[in-house]
């Protein structure tokens, strides 16, 4: 998966990065179908409130992109929060997708059972 990350108003250190990309690498475990991942960082120093920084991670994977973001007043908890969010999307698409065959399945057995019934 290709990782492009943004920082705005902010300097990338090797230490976010590095968390960056643990939390990535953790997303793709989970839908290894993910095509790439664009993080923007952004600290909002214009305004003194709580929630200085903005983390928003746009997942591109087959269907509509997956999208989250979220305000801290913590980078780090910021981009913990947000892959989580975008892990629950993740699992909740996977959830329907299966739930779905699933279904699918049970319309063709009970058809072969009616099958079954009428030609006996």
């Amino acid at each position: 998966m290709k990782l492009i990350i943004s920082p705005h108003n902010l300097k990338l250190t090797k230490a976010i990065e590095d968390r960056l990309v643990d939390r990535i690498q953790k997303l793709e475990h989970l839908d290894h179908r993910a095509i790439d991942a664009r993080v923007i960082l952004e600290h909002n120093t214009s305004k003194p409130t709580d929630r200085r920084f903005k983390v928003a991670i746009r997942l591109a994977v087959r269907g509509p992109d997956l999208y989250a973001e979220t305000y801290q007043s913590d980078l780090y908890s910021a981009i913990d929060i947000v892959t989580k969010k975008i892990e629950q999307q993740i699992r909740t698409r996977h959830n329907r997708r299966k739930a779905r065959k699933q279904a699918e399945g049970a319309k063709v057995k009970l058809r072969r059972q009616e099958q079954a019934l009428q030609s006996s």
